[in-house]
């Protein structure tokens, strides 16, 4: 009842909000498992977001159902960001992730002061990433960072004193991406929420790409090992004979869940629920397009109800035609994205008092 009073009061919509193809699970699934812990979240406030290592499992469950919440509701009226700067610095071309951010900014009414190129700053000239740090500390309150330099993130923290979000650092990691990709299975199978999951009930994931060349990978199979009570197996496709390394390959060891290597993407295919596809790796100073022979189209022996994710940008690995199916969850990640940072600039930054009261019944303080 109080789901479909919030449903009626926020003017929820039963079409697709975004009026796009594939399929956009209801946000409020999130809302009716359990109320929001602000305790949890403000263990965000002053901090930065470098690696999907520093969360665990309640934090992720945290910031997706209130992501849910702000996705749910008209926010933009109650202003939660005014009077806050973020710096957007994308020293690589981005399009999705630099576009989010800022729409997550603008959306709250923050305001952005962006960089979309490296060479348009003294970094052209040889200045150093530790001085561009020190920099920041006056121009803005939170700092959004993609660099192409793996050790980029490490450098510029040196006299950085404002929260900071990794945007993606070279072939490192990707963690607010891998917030979103769980976002949207959450949004799609809410019961993973659930502590004890059935058997019937589990998922069987598959990656095609290489988590140890791939950094929005990376981060989404750090952060899945956080789900291992919903998760049956994980089946990784790749090309390369290692395409975990040996940190990410212990990780897994010890996580206690099932997990198999292949380069026989029709081997596992028929019984993956989730299928997580990426191709395009930077390898230290270019992109790559890796394990380009893995593709897939309508034609594909998928599950009925399986569900395909996608960091995007895509090559050939993911044929367009499989947009106007139910296959398609990619689409929902990436709108989700908006949602998910917008909860991390509302927690880091501490402007919960500005939410919406009709935000209040779904959230304990």
């Amino acid at each position: 009842m109080v789901i479909e009073q919030f449903k009626a009061s926020a003017n929820m919509l039963d079409e697709d909000p975004f009026d796009s193809t594939g399929l956009h699970p209801d946000p409020t699934n999130l809302l009716a498992q359990e109320h929001i812990d602000l305790g949890i979240l403000k263990r965000l406030t002053g901090q930065s977001i470098i690696s999907a290592d520093q969360f665990d499992k309640e934090l992720v469950l945290e910031i997706c159902k209130f992501a849910a919440l702000l996705e749910a509701t008209e926010i933009a009226s109650s202003r939660p960001l005014t009077g806050k700067i973020v710096i957007t610095a994308f020293f690589e071309a981005s399009t999705r992730t630099r576009l989010s951010f800022e729409s997550a900014v603008l959306r709250l009414d923050g305001k952005i002061i962006s960089i979309p190129t490296g060479q348009s700053t003294g970094v052209a000239k040889g200045e150093s990433l530790s001085d561009i740090g020190e920099m920041f500390n006056a121009y803005g309150d939170l700092v959004v960072v993609r660099h192409t330099d793996t050790h980029s993130i490490e450098e510029i923290m040196q006299n950085l004193r404002l929260p900071l979000i990794n945007a993606g650092n070279g072939s490192g990691e990707h963690p607010t991406q891998a917030l979103a990709d769980w976002f949207a299975i959450l949004k799609w199978k809410p019961g993973l929420i659930k502590e004890h999951i059935k058997p019937r009930d589990q998922i069987h994931l598959g990656i095609l790409g290489t988590p140890g060349s791939m950094r929005a990978v990376n981060s989404f199979l750090r952060m899945s090992i956080l789900f291992q009570s919903g998760i049956r197996k994980i089946s990784i496709v790749s090309e390369m004979a290692d395409p975990l390394g040996p940190e990410l390959a212990d990780r897994l060891e010890k996580s206690g869940i099932a997990f198999e290597i292949t380069n026989d993407i029709h081997a596992v295919q028929s019984d993956l629920d989730v299928i997580y596809v990426n191709s395009i790796a930077f390898l230290g100073d270019h992109y790559e397009s890796l394990n380009s022979r893995f593709k897939l189209n309508k034609e594909s022996d998928l599950k009925p109800d399986a569900v395909v994710l996608h960091p995007l940008a895509r090559l050939d690995e993911l044929d367009p035609l499989l947009d106007e199916t139910h296959h398609n969850l990619y689409f929902t990640q990436a709108h989700g994205a908006v949602f998910v940072r917008q909860a991390l600039f509302i927690a880091m930054l501490n402007r919960f008092d500005r939410l919406p009261k009709k935000a209040f019944p779904f959230i304990n303080h």
